[in-house]
């Protein structure tokens, strides 16, 4: 046990009403709060006051990646804590959990799927260079004393990448609250009659911002190879729709995609689809898969996504290789898309993910600070 009213500080720029992170820093706040330490946040304006109840709010003018992370070199001798835990990138922390994955192997699994062209603009683009050198003063510096990843994926990154020592890394995987998202047969019916879906359409969904990253494109190809009029896809999130409007003109005159922008409540999108679908570059590790395969659907993603560590292919979903496998990817929509084979797989996806609730990530990362504490 820590010593008697320990003081943390957790660190977060930017505020998103959907993100996952967000969900994690509060949960983890009330975790903190609860085993009777002080807790503290450190953010900017963009974190709305009312989203933060668990104790005091210390806001950073700075905006800009390298700009946040230098105003905090600057104030941190001034801060009351013991032990300050980061999700982002900065220069120095106790703990930092990675929870963005490794800039550095994200950028080089894109260029994989980039012209030339545009590999050297962003090569020219400062975000990305200050990106880098926060993760290099991190791990290669050895700033962070200690690592929290989401998968094993991104700790043998980050050993590889930068050196940094694999038994200073903890893997914590991601939850979600199991209480929350749960196979719920009641409301598959009125939630696909609300989305104006008919009884007899095979329904993929694909959830998460940055589609770019998370491979809708590879998802809207893999679903037109499989020339199934009965198969609709639905596209939760933010992003540029009218640029994928374009790319599914070239196949389809209907309207088998359909974009339905960010969702604060999936549950009943969720309950509303037969298969989940996210063919990602590169993902840490998806709380949009973990959260389907909860509501007990199939999910289908890649090996470039540290979820795919935590189920087996062919039983709670598919694992493909490679974003870019688009044979592979309509193979594993095509399998899925028996009734029988869906039904299932459910209670096998039920109980996988019942082993991923967030109060078990809460109190493992409760573990780490405790230790760092003593």
């Amino acid at each position: 046990m820590m010593p008697k009213r320990r003081s943390i500080a957790l660190l977060r720029r930017g505020y998103s009403p959907t993100g996952g992170a967000e969900a994690y820093l509060k949960r983890l706040a009330q975790g903190v709060v609860e085993a009777g330490h002080k807790v503290q946040l450190i953010a900017t304006n963009k974190w709305p006051e009312d989203q933060w109840r668990f104790g005091a709010m210390t806001r950073l003018r700075a905006e800009s990646v390298v700009g946040f992370a230098d105003e905090l070199e600057q104030i941190r001798s001034q801060l009351d804590c013991e032990v300050l835990l980061s999700l982002e990138r900065v220069w120095s922390c106790d703990v930092y959990r990675a929870g963005d994955g490794v800039h550095r192997a994200w950028l080089a699994r894109r260029r994989e799927f980039e012209l030339p062209l545009k590999q050297f603009v962003r090569a020219l683009n400062r975000k990305h260079r200050d990106l880098l050198h926060l993760e290099e003063s991190l791990f290669a510096s050895r700033k962070a004393g200690r690592v929290i990843v989401t998968s094993q994926m991104v700790k043998k990154e980050i050993v590889d990448l930068y050196g940094y020592p694999a038994d200073r890394i903890d893997i914590v995987h991601n939850g979600v609250p199991l209480n929350k998202f749960r196979f719920d047969s009641g409301l598959r019916e009125k939630s696909r009659e609300d989305l104006e879906l008919k009884p007899d359409q095979i329904v993929l969904l694909f959830a998460g911002s940055g589609w770019e990253r998370k491979g809708l494109l590879f998802a809207i190809h893999a679903m037109a190879l499989c020339k199934n009029r009965k198969m609709r896809l639905l596209v939760a999130g933010r992003g540029n729709a009218a640029l994928y409007e374009t790319k599914r003109l070239l196949f389809w005159r209907d309207e088998p995609v359909r974009f339905i922008g960010e969702i604060a409540d999936l549950v009943r999108v969720y309950a509303a689809a037969d298969i989940f679908i996210l063919p990602t570059i590169y993902d840490p590790f998806s709380n949009a898969c973990l959260e389907a395969l909860a509501c007990g659907l199939p999910v289908i993603t890649t090996r470039s996504n540290g979820f795919s560590e935590i189920i087996e292919d062919s039983v709670h979903g598919s694992i493909v290789d490679h974003a870019g496998d688009l044979i592979d990817l309509r193979d594993a929509i095509r399998f899925w898309s028996d009734a029988s084979r869906r039904a299932a797989a459910r209670s096998a996806n039920i109980g996988r993910a019942s082993q991923f609730d967030i109060s078990k990530s809460v109190e493992h990362t409760m573990a780490i600070i405790t230790q760092i504490a003593l």
